[in-house]
């Protein structure tokens, strides 16, 4: 049996936003309870901390040097191959709903479309009017015109819009319509579900705003003077954020941030409440046996931790870290998994579960077996690349990551030809899991570097596009 699945995407959610995940403080309980009946990976890297680049990791299942959408506003090669092209072609009913970002959208740009293998394609790149026309807005238009109309008078936010009226919600009630009249008779299906939220800027629907005190949430993580041992990249996006675009954590108060935290935990739990809706619809519609479910985000928030906020050249866990959900009811043992797992091995798990053949371009792996109970052969890193991805610094800030065991590596990248010192960070996640202390200066640690860089060479030679097949000697 072939199932379907439906891939619920968020955007800019951290690991540790969830209830699931060990944080108390937040009220996920759909997917808290979606966790409880499935599969939790507690490692999950994103290969990039910035949207466009992940999301073509996902969609690809290619690593950022070798997929060549470097940065946000950088269309991707039209020719790439989606995942979803390959469903469709292999018999699947593919639908997307909401943002995708694999092109430029700024300035009123709409995102060029590729053959993408979706029938359906519900396109809105955000709920803002400033990026470019899109289904969530001719909807709201056509449903609620005078809210539209004082949305795009400035008379209230589009965060903040009542929730019948929300992003969040028309996400919902489009997966939601899909499920129930939307499909394709006798095909099984392949969904995306893409939610905004909880992406800055920090702002919720009044009710769910006031669910949260904000002088009750945890603290910020961090200490005074930490960025001194840090790389200097990190100072100048503690004084402005996207280098130079937005304002930096020095810019905010104290409550501010407070603020912040509380509008972005609401965030979080609108979207949950939209994913209850939608697992309510499965079972209502008698799918939900027959339907792989998985849930995770593009990448995480800073949040004022370390003194930074938004998202940059950082490669923090709260940055790269995601939540990864998978739940096949029958077919997956409820299990919290422990190992480190990416991105990029979606796409190739997607195309597993569906019974379709790989595809030789895949840099990823199925995590079937991690899902059926272990697999003894899974790799021990995960990489993560940015390559002037955000908003571009000056000079341009080039940084990979690499997590193995206990330690994780980034390497700040200098020009080849730079006397510039290098610069770096080493943290050793289990003494140290909030990345306080920076060990890449420290003596004691030097072994521990160099063999971490040496790692990471050989995890840079390994993922070398290479899938071009040999047809002779020579």
């Amino acid at each position: 049996m072939r199932p379907n699945v439906l891939l619920l995407c968020t955007d800019q959610q951290r690991f540790d936003a969830l209830g699931a995940y060990g944080n108390p403080h937040i009220a996920t309980p759909n997917l808290d309870r979606l966790a409880g009946e499935g599969v939790l990976f507690e490692n999950c890297y994103v290969q990039n901390p910035v949207c466009a680049p992940s999301r073509a990791s996902l969609m690809t299942g290619r690593y950022v040097s070798t997929h060549g959408l470097h940065a946000n506003g950088v269309d991707i090669d039209p020719g790439a191959e989606m995942v979803t092209k390959l469903l469709a072609d292999d018999g699947y009913d593919c639908g997307l709903v909401g943002k995708f970002h694999l092109g430029a959208c700024f300035a009123g740009r709409s995102e060029p479309r590729l053959d993408d293998g979706f029938r359906v394609f519900r396109w809105a790149h955000d709920p803002y009017p400033g990026s470019s026309e899109n289904a969530y807005h001719r909807w709201l238009r056509a449903a609620q015109p005078d809210l539209h109309a004082r949305a795009r008078a400035g008379e209230v936010g589009w965060d903040e819009l009542p929730t019948e009226a929300h992003y969040s919600r028309w996400i919902g009630d489009e997966t939601i319509e899909f499920l129930r009249s939307g499909r394709q008779d006798g095909k099984p299906f392949f969904f995306v579900a893409n939610f905004f939220d909880p992406h800055h800027g920090f702002g919720a629907p009044p009710e769910y705003r006031a669910r949260y005190d904000a002088a009750a949430l945890p603290p910020r993580v961090g200490t005074d003077g930490e960025l001194s041992s840090k790389p200097p990249i990190f100072t100048e996006a503690s004084k402005d954020s996207y280098a130079g675009y937005a304002r930096g954590f020095a810019d905010y108060t104290d409550d501010e941030l407070d603020e912040v935290r509380a509008a972005y935990y609401a965030m979080v739990t609108l979207v949950d409440d939209e994913v209850g809706r939608i697992l309510d619809a499965l079972d209502a519609e008698g799918l939900a046996d027959d339907t792989v479910v998985v849930f995770t985000s593009d990448h995480g928030e800073m949040l004022g931790d370390h003194r930074l906020m938004l998202k940059g050249p950082f490669h923090y866990d709260c940055a790269v870290r995601v939540p990864l959900i998978v739940r096949w009811p029958g077919r997956f043992a409820p299990a919290r998994r422990p190992e480190l797992v990416q991105w990029v091995d979606l796409a190739p798990t997607f195309l597993d579960l569906a019974g379709a053949a790989p595809s030789p371009l895949h840099q990823g792996a199925s995590l079937r077996g991690l899902l059926t109970g272990g697999d003894p052969t899974w790799r021990d890193w995960a990489l993560c690349q940015y390559r002037d991805s955000g908003h571009s610094y000056d000079p341009p800030v080039h940084a990979t990551m690499l997590r193995h065991g206990r330690w994780k590596l980034v390497v700040h990248h200098g020009a080849p030809a730079s006397t510039r010192e290098r610069t770096g960070e080493l943290y050793d996640l289990e003494t140290d899991p909030d990345e306080l202390v920076n060990r890449w200066a420290d003596p004691a640690h030097c072994e521990t570097r160099l063999t971490m860089q040496e790692k990471l060479i050989d995890v840079l030679v390994g993922i070398e596009d290479r899938s071009r097949p040999r047809l002779a000697h020579w």
